[in-house]
């Protein structure tokens, strides 16, 4: 059976998140009901990262089994087509070994955190931003952020329902940066814990109000607790940006970038 990378961009604000669910609609289920539109079978796809209810993204990718070869633009378009009125998107699709796996495949993964920082309520940006009006050190957010950098037991920033074998991750990149009323916060690893993103964002927030310092920060991860952390940030200002697959593997990630 001919497989295929798909690399997806979606809101995540009507979903229950990526993965089928019972207790409402999601992107997997929005995709394997438009390919078995498509093509009339049933197929089952596999993504690289499930986000949570409310959490965007702008390269994810997953990987499906058809019965027969489908040219991968006809596959795109079609699968587009029949996703309509969903705001979930194929950017890419391409034919990729038979071993390929989205998520056992990926060696690294960037998620974008979007902050807005402004007395004015949101409208353009409502569901796609955390909305903080308390002045933000971002300076201060970005050498605190420093700190999480690096091989560490991330338990601090780790959700109760975690299900990976160990909390032990590297964090290859946590940067934070300010455009205006904007702050951007980019976090780079080849894995993340469930909800360790959202938990170091709301930690850096405390960081930024002037509430905390680098130094509880340091303490916060070095407890190995989760209460010793500061709160999840909501889940409307994550995006995942990118998978990325080793070289020699065809992955179709998208051809944007992280804010680099």
């Amino acid at each position: 059976m001919p497989r295929y990378a798909l690399t997806i961009e979606y809101d995540g604000g009507p979903f229950v998140g990526w993965q089928r669910q019972t207790n409402g609609p999601s992107v997997q289920e929005a995709i394997e009901t438009a390919v078995e539109r498509f093509c009339g079978e049933a197929v089952r796809v596999h993504c690289a990262g499930r986000t949570d209810a409310g959490v965007h993204a702008r390269g994810q990718v997953a990987h499906l089994d058809l019965a027969q070869d489908r040219p991968a633009g006809t596959l795109r378009d079609a699968v587009n087509f029949y996703l309509k009125p969903h705001p979930v998107t194929v950017l890419v699709a391409g034919r990729v070994p038979d071993d390929f796996d989205a998520r056992r495949s990926a060696i690294g993964r960037a998620y974008l955190y979007r902050l807005v920082n402004r007395r004015a309520p949101l409208a353009l940006e409502r569901g796609r931003a955390w909305h903080i009006i308390q002045s933000l050190d971002n300076e201060a957010m970005h050498a605190a952020a420093q700190i999480l950098v690096g091989r560490h037991d991330f338990t601090s920033f780790r959700a109760a329902e975690c299900q990976a074998a160990s909390p032990v991750k590297t964090l290859d990149r946590l940067d934070v940066r300010r455009a205006g009323e904007e702050i951007a916060i980019i976090a780079e690893a080849r894995s993340f814990l469930h909800h360790q993103v959202r938990n170091m964002v709301g930690t850096l927030a405390l960081v930024g109000r002037g509430r905390w310092t680098a130094a509880d920060v340091r303490r916060a991860l070095a407890a190995c607790n989760r209460a010793a952390a500061g709160p999840t940030a909501p889940p409307q200002g994550l995006y995942l940006m990118a998978v990325r697959y080793p070289p020699h593997i065809s992955s179709c990630e998208p051809s944007g970038n992280t804010h680099s």
